[in-house]
């Protein structure tokens, strides 16, 4: 009986093997056929055929983000506290308990 369950349990998961090959041969035979087509299209109108490519600047990534961000004197802290006491502060007075060398 172990034997059996053995040998059936081989069988299933080959099968579940051969079944994902399958399936991402067709994935991949689906995607080339888009681009032979695309390239097709791109022969016949004159056009060539670019890459699919998407281009990725850090530094315009960076700018994106500064521009989407709040102005700072709309940014609120974490803990309204902090909030309370972020009024206008005065200069400190000067520290007295130090003597320089």
């Amino acid at each position: 009986m172990q034997v059996l369950f053995a040998l059936l349990l081989r069988v299933v998961l080959v099968a579940a093997g051969l079944v994902a090959a399958a399936a991402i041969a067709l994935v991949f035979t689906l995607l080339l056929a888009l681009w032979l087509l695309r390239a097709a299209w791109g022969a016949l109108t004159g056009r060539p055929a670019q890459p699919f490519a998407m281009r990725f600047g850090p530094r315009q990534a960076f700018e994106e983000m500064m521009r989407r961000a709040p102005p700072a004197a709309q940014r609120a802290s974490r803990t309204p506290r902090a909030d309370a006491n972020s009024g206008r502060r005065g200069r400190l007075a000067e520290v007295t308990d130090v003597e320089p060398k």
